[in-house]
C-alpha cells in the first residue's frame, strides 16, 4: 500500500465541527500521497457514500468509521469525565499544567499564550490555549452548550462491523432524548465485540488519566475497554507541537505510547484531521463559535495544525513522538517506524468494499421481500400477484379489451419481470390504496405517470396512450437505475400518509430521507457575525440584506448588485466577516428531514444505514439524503406534500358542507378538464389560485398562447421552464400555434412533432427523434437523451446519431438542424408525462374558480398554496365577487368558511387561526363557547390570553358585542378584566363567577380607518375592511398614476406611473444572462407586472427590494392583450404620500416631476449624490425620513415621518396623465 494511513477525520457533515467537505479531503489525500483515509466523522456517517464515490475516483483507499461520544466506561474510583478522583491532578477536562496544577479547558498554542476557554472541551487540538477562568457569555442570550466530554473512534472492518457500527449509531441517537447522542455502555458491549477497531484518544477515559499524571488510573481504565475490544483495541497518538499534557502535546502523545508498549495495545498515529487545508483553522474557529453559541475566544483558538498532512509530516510526527518516550526500549527511529507500520496494518484491517458490503453502485436494489406486499412465497409470487392485480385495473378502466392498451401492459410486465421490480410496484399501488381509504387526496406525477402498469394500479390518473407518453422514459432493460414513482397528497395530510406507510411495512423497513441543511449566506453570515462578537441588530441587518444566495458569492454581491451598495460602502469595518462567511459555503450546519423521501427498503435497512429521530422525534431518520440513499440500491418514494392538493380538498369539504354535493374531483363525469368557463378564466390569465398557472410568467404565457384545450395546458407548463424559455421556445410554439406553418425538419419527423406545431418540448420526443432517424429502440433512445445533459458526453452521442442517421439516408442539411435542436434540448426539456400530471391538478383548480371560486377561495386561505400572499388572494376574490367576511368570534371557525351573506352570495369568513399568536387549543375554545353575550363573557368563558384578545379586538372580530362601545373601550374593558382575574387567582379564588365588569363608554373617538387598517395587516396580514391602497387613490389622482384596470387601455410605448402594494420580486435566469428584476405590484383592481433592466438597477434596486409600498415611473409594454411596464424609476409611496400630507400637493409632485427626479431617502442610500446627468440643484420639497434601520429593512406598511424644512425652487411639471387614473 502506498503513501501513509489517516484513520480520523471529520469532515463538514460532523456539523459546525469538520471544515472540509469529503471531496476535498480526498482530493488533498490524493495530491499529498495520502494511500488510505478513514473517514470518522461525529456521530454520523451522513458522508460516506460521497466520501467513497469520491475515493474511488481518485485512487484511496477508504476506511469507514465514526467518532463517538461514550459515557463513562471504567471503575467508579475515576472523577467527573473520567479523570482522576480527588488525589489526582487533572482538571475537569483531563488536562494538567506542567507544575500538576489543573488545567480547565485545555493547552496553549505553540507561541505559548494562554487564556481562558470558550466553553467545554474539544476534540483534539480543538483548544489550544489553557483556560485561567469560567466559560463566556453565550451569544442571543442563550444557555451555555455543553458536549459530551468523551469520545472514541470506531472503524469498520468488513461487513458486519458496517452493520454493527450502524446499530450502534442509531442506539446512540435513539437513547439521546433530545440532546447530544452519547453510546452507552451496555451499547458498546451489545456491537462493538467484533467486526470493529475501537480507537481510545486523547480524549477518552484512559488517555485523560495519562494526562493528569495517573498511569495507573489509566491502566485500570483500559482493563474494560480490553476486555470488549480484545486485539481490535488501539491508543491513538497524535502531536501538534503544543506545551503541557493536554490534548496535542508532546508529553501526552509520549505517555500513550509508552502505555502502549508497556501493556502490549497496539498504537496508532492520527492527526485528528478537521480540515483539508492548513488556512482553514479560522473557519474551525467560526464553527467551534457556532456549535458552542459563543463568540470565537482569542485565548481558545484551533491550533491550526489539524489539517491533513502527507507522508513526511505524519513521519516527523512519529519520530518527535518516539523520542519524547525515549525511556523505553526501542524508542527512536525504530519505534517511530513501528508507529507507523501499525498504522498501515490497523488501515489493512478495515476491508469495507463500497460496492459489495455498502451497495453502492452495485446495481442490487432493496425491495421489499414478497410476503411484506401480499405475494405468495415463491420466484413468481410477486410477479402473479402484480399481473392479477393489473387485470383487475384495466377490467375497472374499461381497457381490458384495447388491444393497444393490452399490448402495451404485457410489454411494461416484460421489462418488470426482467428487472425483478414487481415487489416495488406492489408496494407503491399499496401505498396509494391505503392514502385513498383514508380520504386522502394523491397523483402520481413524473415519469412514472407514463406507465400502463401504473394506470392498471390507480397509481397514475393519465392513460398514457392518449397523451403519447413512453414507458422507455420512465423504466427500461437498458437503464441499471431504480423505478421513481412521485406521489402527491395533500400536504396537511402528509405525516398521516408517512404514519400508515410505516404502520404497513414496519420501522425495519421504512424511514424518512435525510437532508444537510447547508449554509448559504444568509446562515453563514450570521454565524459568522455573531463568533466575531458583532452585535446580533447588525447582524441581523446585514443577513436580511443579502438575496438567497449561495455563500461562496457574498463577495461577488457585495460588489455587483446595487441593493448591496450601502453596505457595501461599510464592508471594510466588518474585518473577515465576508472571508470566513465565504468558507462556509455549503457546509452542512443541521441535518434534517427531507420534505417528501420515505425509504421502503427489505428488512436489512438498519444494517445498511443508521437512523435518528427526525427533529420532532417522530419519525426514523436515515443518515444519507436522497442522492445517497439511491446510489445504495435503497428505494425512496416521493411523497410530496402538495399545498393545492390540501386546497381542493378543503374546497370541496366546503362544498359538501354548504350544499351537500359529494363532487368528485377526479370523476370526469363530475369534472370535465376541458371546462369552457374555467378556460375562458384561463385565456383571461386570471389564473392566481390554479395550480401551476398562477405566476406572473405564467399570466403573461397564457395570455398570448390563448389555451383551448387540455393539451394547450400541457404545452404551457412544460414551455414555462428557465430551459424553454432560455431557449426562445415559448415564442415559436405561439407563432405556429396562432398561423404561422409548422416546420419540420423532414417529413419523418412530422409524426413525433405535429402536435407542438414543429416545436420540440418534450424528452419524449427526443427519444422518438433518434428513434426514428438512426433505428434504434426507444430504450436506447432515453439512454442517448440523457447524455445529452452532459456536455462531455454530446461529442459521442453526436458521432453516434450522425453515423446511424446518416447510413439510414438523411443528408448532412437535415442532420445539422436535427443536431442543433437535439443539443440545445438537453439545456430546456421537460417530461411529457409529468406535464401531464400537473395539467390535472391546474385544470381541477380552474374548474373550481370558474364554478365555485368561494370554496377554492376558502382553500387557498386555509393553506396557502402558492406564490401569491393571503392579502393578494383576498384582493382577487373580491374582484371575482366573492365577500371576504371579517373575523368574528361568534362566526368565524378556526378554519376558513364559506358563508352564505345576506344578499345570497357565497363569501369567505376569516378564520380565527389567521390571527397571529393564536394558539390551536384557543380557536378550539373560541368556537367550543359561542355565542357569547359580551367582552366578559368571552373572556371568562373562552380564556384567551390578553395579547390574543387585544387583537381579536382591534380587529374587530367583538363589534358584534359591543353595543355602543368603541373599540378603544373594549381594550379597556379587557385591561379591567385582566386585573379582576390576576387579582382573584391571587387571593386563590376562581374566575368571576358571575361578578360583573361593567364597561361604559368612555368618550375616546373611535379607531380610524387607517388605525383598524394598520391592526389588519399587523394581526391578520390581510386588508380586510378596505384596501391598503385607497387610503392614496387621492394622491394617485393628483400625480397622474393609473390603475392596473386602465393599463389595459394604454398603448405601448406612451410613459405611465403606476403604484402598489409589492406582491412579489424576481430575478430569474434570462436567455441574455442580464439581470432583470421582474415585481408585480398589486393595487387593489388587479396585479401589474414590471421589469426593471439593467441600466436602472443603480437608481431603483434599493427601493424594490426594501420598501413594501411602490410608485413606479415606466413606458408601457404590449405582451399580446396584456400590459406590462418597463421600469425606469421607483419611489417608496409611503415617502411620497408623507410629502403630500405635510406639505401639500406640490411637495409630492416637486419629487416626482423633475426629469431626473430626486431622490427619496431610500434611494439616496444607494444611488451617487453626482451620478452621471444628476442635477447638482438642491431637491425640491420636503424629503420624507423613512425609519427603517438604513434601509436595510422592508419598509412596514405604516412608517413615521419627520418633515424637514423644504425650499421650493420652482413649480414642477407633473407627470402626464391617465384618462383612467384612480377615480372612486
Amino acid at each position: 500500500m502506498g503513501g501513509c494511513a489517516h484513520l480520523h477525520a471529520a469532515s463538514g457533515y460532523s456539523a459546525r465541527y469538520g471544515a472540509s467537505h469529503p471531496s476535498d479531503l480526498v482530493k488533498r489525500a490524493a495530491e499529498r500521497g495520502v494511500g488510505t483515509l478513514a473517514l470518522t466523522d461525529r456521530d454520523t456517517v451522513a458522508g460516506a457514500v460521497r466520501f467513497a464515490k469520491a475515493a474511488a475516483g481518485a485512487g484511496i483507499r477508504p476506511v469507514f468509521g465514526v467518532d463517538v461520544a461514550v459515557a463513562p466506561f471504567g471503575p467508579a474510583a475515576a472523577g467527573p469525565n473520567g479523570a482522576a478522583g480527588p488525589n489526582g491532578a487533572a482538571g475537569p477536562n483531563g488536562a494538567a499544567r506542567p507544575n500538576g496544577a489543573p488545567v480547565p479547558n485545555g493547552a496553549a498554542r505553540p507561541n505559548g499564550a494562554t487564556g481562558p476557554a470558550a466553553g467545554p472541551p474539544a476534540a483534539p487540538g480543538g483548544s489550544a490555549r489553557p483556560s485561567a477562568g469560567g466559560a463566556r457569555t453565550p451569544v442571543r442570550g442563550g444557555a451555555h452548550v455543553a458536549e459530551p466530554a468523551l469520545r472514541v473512534t470506531l472503524l469498520a472492518r468488513d461487513a458486519d462491523g458496517w452493520a454493527r457500527l450502524c446499530r450502534l449509531v442509531s442506539a446512540a441517537h435513539a437513547d439521546a432524548a433530545g440532546g447530544p447522542p452519547v453510546v452507552s455502555r451496555q451499547v458498546l458491549e451489545r456491537y462493538a465485540g467484533q467486526g470493529l477497531v475501537v480507537m481510545l484518544g486523547p480524549v477518552s477515559e484512559p488517555v485523560r488519566a495519562l494526562a493528569s499524571g495517573r498511569p495507573d488510573l489509566a491502566e485500570r481504565l483500559l482493563a474494560p475497554w480490553r476486555e470488549l475490544a480484545g486485539p481490535d483495541l488501539r491508543l491513538e497518538v497524535l502531536w501538534y507541537g503544543l506545551p503541557g499534557t493536554g490534548p496535542g502535546s508532546l508529553r501526552l502523545a509520549a505517555r500513550t505510547l509508552d502505555l502502549a508498549d508497556r501493556l502490549g495495545i497496539p498504537a496508532v498515529l492520527t492527526n485528528a484531521v478537521r480540515y483539508a487545508d492548513p488556512a482553514q483553522h479560522r473557519i474551525a474557529d467560526v464553527l467551534d463559535a457556532a456549535r458552542l453559541l459563543r463568540p470565537i475566544d482569542r485565548r481558545r483558538l484551533d491550533c491550526g495544525e489539524r489539517w491533513l498532512k502527507g507522508p513526511a509530516e505524519m513521519a516527523e510526527a512519529a519520530e518527535r513522538i518516539a523520542a519524547a518516550a525515549g525511556a523505553h526500549p526501542g524508542s527512536g527511529p525504530g519505534r517511530a517506524a513501528e508507529l507507523l507500520a501499525e498504522t498501515a496494518r490497523t488501515a489493512e484491517l478495515c476491508a469495507v468494499d463500497p460496492k459489495a458490503d455498502l451497495g453502492i453502485a452495485a446495481g442490487r436494489p432493496a425491495f421489499p421481500e414478497q410476503e411484506a406486499v401480499g405475494a405468495a412465497p415463491g420466484p413468481s409470487g410477486a410477479a402473479d400477484l402484480l399481473r392479477r392485480r393489473c387485470a383487475e385495473g384495466m377490467f375497472a378502466r374499461g381497457l381490458d379489451r384495447d388491444p393497444r392498451a393490452v399490448e402495451r401492459l404485457e410489454y411494461e410486465l416484460g421489462v418488470i419481470g426482467k428487472l425483478g421490480f414487481e415487489s416495488y410496484f406492489l408496494a407503491v399501488a399499496q401505498v396509494v390504496s391505503d392514502i385513498r381509504s383514508m380520504g386522502i387526496r394523491v397523483a402520481a406525477r413524473g415519469s412514472g405517470a407514463g406507465s400502463m402498469v401504473n394506470h392498471a394500479l390507480f397509481i397514475a390518473t393519465a392513460n398514457p396512450l392518449e397523451h403519447h407518453l413512453l414507458f422507455e422514459r420512465f423504466l427500461s432493460v437498458r437503464r441499471a437505475s431504480l423505478p421513481d414513482i412521485d406521489l402527491d397528497v395533500e400536504s396537511a395530510r402528509r405525516l398521516e400518509v408517512y404514519d400508515r406507510i410505516i404502520e404497513r411495512f414496519g420501522t425495519e423497513r421504512v424511514a424518512v430521507a435525510g437532508m444537510p441543511e447547508t449554509y448559504r449566506a444568509r446562515h453563514a453570515l450570521r454565524d459568522t457575525g455573531l463568533a466575531l462578537g458583532l452585535a446580533p441588530q447588525v447582524v441581523d441587518r446585514i443577513a436580511k440584506a443579502f438575496p438567497h444566495i449561495r455563500a461562496c458569492d457574498i463577495r461577488d454581491a457585495l460588489t455587483t448588485l446595487p441593493e448591496l451598495k450601502q453596505l457595501a460602502a461599510e464592508a471594510g469595518s466588518f474585518g473577515p466577516l465576508w472571508e470566513l462567511a465565504e468558507g462556509l459555503d455549503a457546509l452542512p450546519r443541521g441535518y434534517a428531514m427531507h420534505p417528501c423521501g420515505v425509504i421502503i427498503s427489505n428488512a436489512s435497512l438498519l444494517d445498511r444505514l443508521p437512523v435518528q429521530p427526525t427533529p420532532g422525534g417522530k419519525y426514523p431518520m436515515v443518515q444519507a439524503d436522497k442522492h445517497d440513499v439511491e446510489d445504495l440500491g435503497l428505494v425512496k418514494l416521493d411523497v410530496l406534500g402538495v399545498r393545492m392538493q390540501s386546497a381542493m380538498a378543503h374546497a370541496v369539504a366546503e362544498i359538501r358542507r354548504t350544499t351537500g354535493r359529494q363532487l368528485d374531483l377526479d370523476n370526469p363525469d363530475h369534472v370535465r378538464l376541458d371546462d369552457p368557463g374555467a378556460f375562458e378564466l384561463i385565456r383571461q390569465a386570471r389564473t392566481v389560485g390554479m395550480f401551476q398557472l398562477e405566476s406572473p410568467g405564467q399570466q403573461d404565457l397564457v395570455s398570448r398562447l390563448q389555451p383551448r384545450g387540455v393539451q394547450d395546458v400541457i404545452a404551457d407548463i412544460s414551455l414555462f421552464r428557465p430551459g424553454p424559455v432560455k431557449g426562445g421556445m415559448p415564442a415559436l410554439y405561439i407563432a405556429a400555434r396562432h398561423g404561422a406553418a409548422p416546420r419540420y425538419p423532414h417529413p419523418d419527423l412530422e409524426p413525433v412533432l405535429a402536435d407542438t406545431y414543429g416545436v420540440t418540448i418534450w424528452h419524449e420526443q427526443i427519444i422518438d427523434i433518434f428513434a426514428v432517424m438512426t433505428g434504434c429502440d426507444r430504450a436506447l433512445g432515453e439512454i442517448a437523451r440523457r447524455a445529452l445533459a452532459g456536455p462531455g458526453r454530446l461529442p459521442r452521442v453526436e458521432a453516434w446519431f450522425r453515423r446511424q442517421a446518416g447510413a439510414r439516408g438523411y443528408g448532412e442539411e437535415v442532420l445539422d438542424e436535427v443536431w442543433e435542436i437535439v443539443a440545445a434540448f438537453g439545456a430546456y426539456g421537460f417530461c411529457r408525462a409529468h406535464a401531464v400530471a400537473f395539467a390535472v391538478p391546474a385544470l381541477q383548480s380552474a374548474w373550481l374558480k370558474a364554478h365555485h371560486p368561494a370554496a377554492l377561495y376558502a382553500g387557498l386561505l386555509e393553506h396557502d398554496p402558492g406564490m401569491w400572499p393571503p392579502r393578494v388572494i383576498v384582493s382577487d376574490a373580491r374582484r371575482h365577487g366573492v365577500p371576504v367576511l371579517p373575523v368574528d368570534v361568534d362566526r368565524s371557525d378556526p378554519g376558513h368558511r364559506v358563508e352564505r351573506t345576506p344578499d345570497g352570495t357565497w363569501g369567505v369568513r376569516l378564520a380565527l387561526s389567521s390571527v397571529k399568536g393564536i394558539s390551536e387549543e384557543q380557536t378550539a375554545r373560541i368556537a367550543a363557547g359561542r355565542p357569547y353575550a359580551g367582552l366578559q363573557d368571552f373572556w371568562e368563558r373562552a380564556r384567551p390570553a390578553l395579547p390574543v384578545a387585544e387583537r381579536l379586538v382591534r380587529i374587530g372580530a367583538l363589534d358584534a358585542l359591543r353595543g355602543p362601545l368603541t373599540r378603544r373601550d373594549l381594550l379597556l374593558q379587557l385591561s379591567e378584566l385582566h386585573r379582576h382575574t390576576g387579582s382573584r387567582a391571587a387571593d386563590g379564588q376562581l374566575a368571576l363567577g358571575g361578578e360583573l365588569v361593567t364597561a361604559e363608554p368612555s368618550g375616546l373617538p373611535e379607531m380610524t380607518s387607517r388605525e383598524a387598517l394598520t391592526a389588519e395587516i399587523d394581526i391578520l396580514s390581510i386588508d380586510v375592511s378596505q384596501h391598503l391602497m385607497e387610503h392614496h387613490h387621492r394622491l394617485l389622482r393628483e400625480i397622474g398614476a393609473t390603475d392596473s384596470a386602465h393599463l389595459a387601455e394604454m398603448g405601448p410605448g406612451r410613459p405611465v406611473l403606476v403604484a402598489g402594494v409589492r406582491a412579489s420580486t424576481q430575478t430569474p435566469p434570462i436567455p441574455s444572462g442580464k439581470r432583470i428584476i421582474f415585481v408585480t405590484l398589486e393595487d387593489g383592481r388587479g396585479l401589474v407586472d414590471i421589469a426593471f433592466f439593467e441600466d436602472s438597477h443603480e437608481a431603483c434596486a434599493h427601493t424594490v427590494f426594501h420598501s413594501g409600498l411602490l410608485l413606479v415611473r415606466g413606458t408601457v409594454e404590449a405582451r399580446g392583450p396584456r400590459r406590462t411596464v418597463v421600469g425606469h424609476m421607483v419611489w417608496n409611496l409611503e415617502e411620497i404620500a408623507a410629502a403630500r400630507r405635510d406639505h401639500g400637493p406640490e411637495a409630492a409632485l416637486a419629487l416626482l416631476g423633475r426629469a431626473d427626479p430626486a431622490p427619496t431617502p431610500a434611494q439616496a442610500a444607494a444611488t451617487p449624490a453626482h451620478g452621471p446627468g444628476a442635477a447638482r440643484t438642491p431637491a425640491a420639497g420636503p424629503r420624507a425620513v423613512c425609519r427603517g434601520g438604513g434601509g436595510l429593512r422592508p419598509v412596514s406598511y405604516t412608517v413615521s415621518y419627520t418633515p424637514p424644512r423644504a425650499q421650493r425652487t420652482g413649480r414642477p411639471t407633473p407627470p402626464p396623465r391617465s384618462s383612467g387614473a384612480w377615480t372612486t
